[in-house]
């Protein structure tokens, strides 16, 4: 028998070979596995090779497309033997390939359809050492360890590792079987380095390790929990037939049901509370706890039986002691005190009249007054001076109906309205309820909750309330609601017609003292840790706070000062007790602090509105007015001047319609009146462009009570000459020259009195009015009602 030669496998595999895109992971040489192929080009391709040598070239895409090009492939690749084909029923085939020899793409031979390129196979940097040899052990031993925890590797597959007598094709078999990203397994393709091939893979089984470590930890938590419940519920099997034993409730449910039932049955409802409550709480005892509907309902008996459906505890109040609570937490409010007192005489004079034991009805109230005047605290002291329970909720902001009415139950995390929410809280059926800020609601997509109030403050159907959530009729007529907001403007006009209006006007310069003193002052104290023997204030101190530091409506400024100013003196105590400490005195003695008006700038600063910033008309077609606003009184002064130039009239100020409608028509007067009565030519009006101003250009203003103040500054200018001093005035100026009548005189006085003025001129309808402004406001200042326009004129501009 001849010798025959062994021919290098570089020889026998072709320098030449047509390429097949992997869309997957790479294929290592040394296996044997099946390809599905169904892109017609390389369907053709293999047919091709299967007609030839059967040998084609596989190689990974860089990135996935339909129509792929030798510039899509990677670079290096491996030769296959096609073994056996199958063609399938879509026109695909099926192939069986071992893979023989990594190789590079070298030359481009036909880029596409199909995809040739001249190769140079790669062989294996191979580095015999006792390194490599340890590299291969490990490889054995660690794989070893994830077959036997991992199903997914069969018997054949462990057999073949161990048979592999070779490193590289070792760490080839490893790498192809392995979860690793194609990216990654296409880099250990590419390592040629048999040693830096096995350790890559080494890293990458580690990482496999790991991660088989955390799911048996999961697994074994998961199995865990699972033992539990099932040993939670054989107890509670156990408990429930030892409880059936003695006659006891089975389980949660059962004792649930039977609180519900007992709570329920307490309350004896009729009619159609009764049916619906009673088909509820039957469908509660079938339900099965773990259901989802058995929640729902459970939460809706709750708040069922939580609810006051009884009547409330018989009241025992007397006048005087009612009258002695509020004034003893309020300074002022006069209309307000005695409303509450008119409520409960006739409260119970109707229940002393009642044979058939009916409680009477509750009250609704509305405050309208300006920011920090004291309407949210009056709700505590009212709940106090009646001994009711308290409720207080605000609605500012308010978009969605729901809020008030509550949701429907076939919502997921349905709630029940405010209303029904604060009677569960309370747990009383006449509560005091505040609903604060009535004023600031809007209306959304989600609905209107001001029409939804419509129906919580009708006292002709409150008393069969339907809550969403609830859906059954409650009776919340013994309620007394307390509403709160600083103007009517925003209110709609059915929700204002069931409500009582009580205007709060702004307090005063002696007012805010006699509040200072009884109330803000200690309240003060307290917060900043001072005692009340420690800080003493001089009456000059505080209208100086009052008048330059805090001159709005309300009183909330001037209690920021007073804690400005404390903590100060308290920063100064710290400090002494500190700097004693230091020096190891035996103590510092007792701090006492007199605060006069130095101690006050010294503490504040400069005032805000220091005396010279009182409004005064001091130059020709200037005049002093007065303005209502939701913050209160206000004085506002009304500037016209006349420049030479085309005929015109201008106005500035951020004026309203209804305001330039005002200013229209005092122009006219003026005009009129400045040509008959006071000799101005023509001629003046042609050659001079008039401008009418309202300072603070960036508040908007509004409203026809500015008119006679407008055609006074108008007549001023005309004139060329100044009204008299310490003069304002207010009321509506029709086209005819009448003073019409206005509205918030009682704010008006008051910003009038903060002005330090002496004279005010208000329409003739108005002086009804001045029977609800108290003396103290009143004090001082003359009142001068006029009818006519005339009448004006013979105060502000005399001959």
């Amino acid at each position: 028998m001849s010798d025959q030669s062994v021919v290098p496998i570089d020889q026998i595999l072709p320098n030449k070979l047509p390429l097949v895109a992997l869309m997957g992971r790479p294929i290592f040489p040394g296996i044997f596995t099946p390809i599905m192929i169904g892109n017609p080009a390389d369907v053709k391709v293999v047919d091709e090779a299967v007609a030839g040598d059967g040998l084609i070239g596989l190689v990974m895409l860089q990135n996935e497309t339909e129509t792929p090009g030798i510039a899509d492939l990677h670079k290096v690749g491996t030769a296959a033997k096609i073994v056996k084909k199958i063609n399938l029923p879509d026109g695909g085939v099926n192939i069986f390939i071992s893979t023989l020899k990594r190789f590079r793409i070298r030359k481009t031979l036909s880029p596409s359809n199909p995809i040739v390129g001249a190769v140079t196979y790669l062989e294996d940097e191979e580095d015999n050492t006792s390194e490599v040899k340890a590299l291969t052990r490990a490889l054995i031993s660690e794989m070893k360890q994830i077959s036997e925890n991992n199903p997914l590797f069969s018997e054949e597959m462990r057999l073949n590792m161990i048979n592999i007598d070779h490193p590289g094709k070792i760490a080839d078999f490893i790498a192809s079987i392995l979860n690793i990203d194609k990216t990654e397994q296409q880099k250990i393709l590419e390592i040629l380095n048999v040693r830096k091939r096995m350790e890559q893979v080494l890293v990458f089984i580690k990482k496999e390790q790991e991660l088989l470590r955390i799911q048996k930890r999961i697994q074994k938590e998961i199995n865990e929990k699972i033992e539990k419940s099932q040993r939670d519920y054989f107890l509670k099997e156990e408990l429930k037939a030892i409880k059936g034993e003695l006659g006891m409730a089975t389980d949660a449910k059962s004792s649930e049901h039977q609180r519900f039932k007992e709570k329920i049955e307490a309350f004896k409802f009729e009619g159609e509370i009764k049916e619906a409550v009673d088909q509820e709480l039957e469908k509660f005892s079938l339900m099965d706890p773990n259901s989802a509907e058995f929640v729902v309902t459970r939460n809706y008996l709750d708040i069922i039986s939580s609810l006051p459906w009884g009547n409330p505890v018989p009241e025992h109040f007397d006048l005087k002691t009612a009258m002695g609570i509020l004034e003893q937490d309020h300074y002022g409010l006069k209309d307000v005190k005695n409303r509450i007192v008119e409520y409960l005489a006739v409260r119970k004079l109707r229940k002393d009249a009642t044979l058939d034991g009916k409680i009477p009805s509750g009250s609704i109230i509305c405050l309208v007054g300006p920011p920090g005047v004291g309407k949210t605290s009056v709700g505590r002291s009212v709940a106090r001076a009646l001994g009711k329970q308290f409720f207080r909720f605000s609605v500012g902001g308010m978009r969605d109906e729901a809020e008030i009415k509550g949701h429907r139950r076939t919502y997921i995390g349905a709630l029940p309205g405010k209303i029904i929410q604060g009677l569960k809280i309370v747990k009383t059926k006449d509560p005091v309820f505040m609903i604060d800020e009535i004023d600031k609601m809007g209306a959304s997509f989600q609905g209107d909750p001001a029409s939804a109030l419509l129906e919580v403050l009708d006292p002709e159907q409150n008393n069969s309330f339907r809550d969403h959530y609830l859906d059954l009729p409650f009776d919340i007529s013994q309620i007394f609601f307390i509403v709160t907001a600083n103007t009517m403007d925003t209110i709609p006009a059915p929700l204002l017609d069931r409500m009582e209006i009580i205007q709060l006007p702004g307090y005063i310069d002696v007012e805010k003292l006699e509040i200072a003193k009884r109330y803000l002052l200690p309240k003060s104290f307290e917060k900043s840790g001072l005692k009340k023997t420690q800080v003493k204030y001089s009456r000059d101190s505080l209208l100086h706070i009052a008048n330059g530091y805090a001159r709005e409506a309300g009183v909330r400024n001037f209690e920021k000062n007073l804690d400005k100013i404390h903590r100060k003196l308290a920063m100064q105590i710290v400090a002494k007790e500190e700097e004693a400490s230091a020096s190891g005195a035996a103590g510092v003695p007792f701090q006492k602090f007199a605060i006069d008006r130095k101690a006050v700038e010294k503490h504040l600063g400069k005032p805000f509105f220091p005396e010279e910033d009182i409004k005064k008309a001091d130059r020709p077609g200037m005049s002093v007015g007065l303005a209502w606003t939701s913050l209160g009184g206000d004085t506002l002064v009304i500037e016209a001047e006349a420049v030479l130039g085309k005929e015109g009239f201008t106005l500035t100020g951020k004026m309203g319609d209804t305001m330039k409608e005002s200013a229209a028509i005092a122009m006219t007067v003026a005009r009129k009146l400045g040509s008959e009565r006071y000799g101005v030519l023509q001629d003046w009006f042609e050659k001079n462009h008039i401008h009418l101003h309202i300072p603070e250009g960036a508040t908007p203003k509004d409203g026809p009570s500015a008119g006679i103040t407008m055609a006074t500054a108008l007549l001023s200018l005309m004139r060329n000459r100044i009204i008299t001093g310490n003069l304002v005035m207010t009321g509506e100026l029709s086209l005819t020259g009448q003073v019409l009548p206005i509205g918030g005189l009682k704010e008006k006085t008051i910003a009038a009195r903060r002005n330090k003025a002496k004279h005010i001129i208000i329409p003739k309808q108005n002086m009804r009015d001045l029977d609800d402004i108290p003396d103290h406001v009143k004090k001082g200042i003359e009142f001068h009602p006029v009818e006519r326009f005339d009448e004006v004129l013979h105060l502000a501009l005399p001959d």
